[in-house]
């Protein structure tokens, strides 16, 4: 009945009552998102009718109720077969600014049409594969990254920036060859990472350093969202470029992970926000060379520097004596650099653990990137071990029992979901040096069994990376511990069935295979 009144008034009424008919039928149906098929061919009739009233000069309050309708009925995969032509899209286009014109955004008044012209477009291109291959021949990426440059250094049109990141972002997904053409041809990793800049108003400190303010506001809920989408279409663009061929690239993706090192020292305007905002944030630096995760640490700054001095200053008695414990005691701070982004993403992954649920997709990422990290880079290494495995002090539980990050982890390489325990493993071993002994050291053999056979380690050794040969030293409660490990010993069958020390087992296995090939 809705769709009839306002086809009728659509095909037969003046602008001022198409205007107040479709504003009805939008604020009844602005929460619909299954619909009758019985009214499917109305609705159908309904959408052509609309398109017909866009391409007469009509105000733009009643273009805009136009759009919101076609809008609430593009969420209906079936109704959009006759309706996505070529020429209707390209009448969206016109009234999205994304025609061939050189127009500037200046008028005010045409915003809304934009927004709701985008909107618009982000529903039929994700619901129609008519429209995904209409906007390959029509070039929408290119007029896409054209429109972003119109408007990524106004923020008060972050709607518009938005929702062309956000169909950026469909179209990159749903077309490969889409996300090639925005990597080269149309130069979309820097024109994202600007838009990323803008969003967090980043002021350059150096190359690759930004002012943080951690008093200043959080960012707004239009900020958010517009670095969220940016942050998505980036990783369509990037998902394939973990390496790094030319110089050119190695500078472009260093200025994007340090603009991400950025986004994870700000918050957004509510913590599930912020959690949304890191998180596509993580999954963008999985996908960065690890060479070039180096700018996720710095130098301290002078004023930093200066700082700790003054809390040395307030220090009573013997300021010399205390110093190694201020020092210590600031838990982003580790050989002289700042450590603030490595500790934001290890206070990430232990919320992602303590959620229990969706550890594939929430937990991997984060915990590989860690991983990556601390292989590739001697500080963020030496770091994470600091805050993960500290020195041994309570000997009496079993590593899988407490609330520490390390038992925590111990638990999950016994989890029932194959990569999620292989991960959480190997970033302890790395974390480890990759050495058997001090891996059993902080996980027991049990836990580390699944890692040790796969590498064929369990007899000891350790793995193929080499690092640097710092000592793990050990607590005096450890040591007084030590010997009573050797009640647990990897065991194995000698070849007269009886149990020896897996070593021991293993060279008489050796010694009988080169006897018997010696013999015809």
């Amino acid at each position: 009945m809705d769709e009839e009144r306002a086809l009728y008034i659509v095909r037969a009424g003046e602008a001022g009552a198409i205007e107040r008919v479709l504003r009805d039928y939008s604020d009844k149906h602005r929460a619909t998102f299954k619909f009758e098929s019985t009214d499917e061919d109305k609705r159908k009739k309904l959408c052509e009718g609309i398109f017909k009233v866009l391409v007469k000069d009509v105000p733009t309050t009643c273009q805009v109720s136009c759009l919101e309708v076609l809008r609430i009925l593009s969420r209906d995969k079936k109704i959009l077969v006759p309706v996505t032509t070529k020429e209707n899209m390209q009448i969206l286009l016109r009234l999205a600014k994304l025609h061939e014109s050189d127009d500037s955004l200046e008028k005010v008044s045409e915003f809304p049409v934009i927004v709701e012209s985008l909107k618009c477009l982000c529903n039929i291109v994700f619901n129609s594969q008519m429209a995904q291959q209409l906007s390959l021949e029509l070039n929408l990426a290119a007029k896409l990254c054209n429109l972003l440059r119109k408007c990524k250094d106004r923020k008060f049109i972050n709607d518009i920036k938005c929702f062309d990141l956000r169909l950026l972002f469909l179209l990159s997904l749903l077309h490969t060859d889409i996300r090639s053409q925005l990597r080269y041809e149309l130069q979309g990793l820097p024109l994202l990472t600007q838009i990323l800049e803008s969003a967090f108003s980043i002021k350059w400190t150096d190359e690759y350093e930004s002012a943080i303010d951690h008093n200043g506001p959080p960012l707004s809920p239009q900020e958010t969202d517009c670095a969220i989408e940016a942050l998505k279409a980036l990783f369509n663009v990037t998902v394939d470029s973990w390496k790094v061929h030319k110089e050119s690239d190695s500078h472009q993706f260093r200025v994007m992970a340090a603009v991400l090192r950025h986004c994870l020292l700000i918050v957004g305007p509510t913590e599930e926000k912020t959690e949304e905002l890191h998180s596509n944030a993580v999954n963008l630096l999985s996908n960065v060379p690890v060479s070039c995760l180096d700018v996720l640490i710095c130098p301290l700054t002078h004023g930093e520097t200066a700082q700790e001095a003054a809390t040395l200053d307030e220090l009573p008695g013997d300021k010399t004596t205390e110093k190694d414990t201020v020092l210590k005691s600031n838990a982003m701070v580790y050989n002289g650099m700042n450590m603030e982004a490595i500790h934001v993403l290890l206070t990430f992954m232990e919320k992602r653990i303590d959620k229990g649920s969706s550890y594939r997709e929430g937990l991997t990422p984060v915990l590989s990137l860690l991983t990556e990290c601390s292989r590739a880079h001697r500080n963020i290494r030496k770091f994470l071990k600091d805050q993960v495995l500290p020195p041994l002090r309570d000997v009496t539980n079993r590593p899988e029992v407490g609330s520490t990050v390390r038992n925590k982890l111990v638990r999950l390489m016994t989890h029932v979901d194959l990569g999620v325990k292989q991960i959480a493993a190997e970033f302890l071993f790395v974390l480890c040096k990759e050495r058997v002994d001090s891996l059993l050291k902080y996980t027991g053999y049990g836990n580390a069994a699944g890692l040790l056979a796969a590498r064929g380690l369990l007899a000891g050794g350790r793995g193929d990376n080499w690092y640097s040969e710092d000592e793990d030293t050990d607590t005096e409660e450890y040591k007084n511990a030590k010997p009573k490990e050797e009640l647990l010993k990897p065991m194995g069958l000698k070849p007269d069935g009886t149990i020896t020390p897996l070593e021991e087992a293993l060279s008489q296995y050796s010694v009988i295979e080169e006897t018997s090939s010696d013999t015809d």
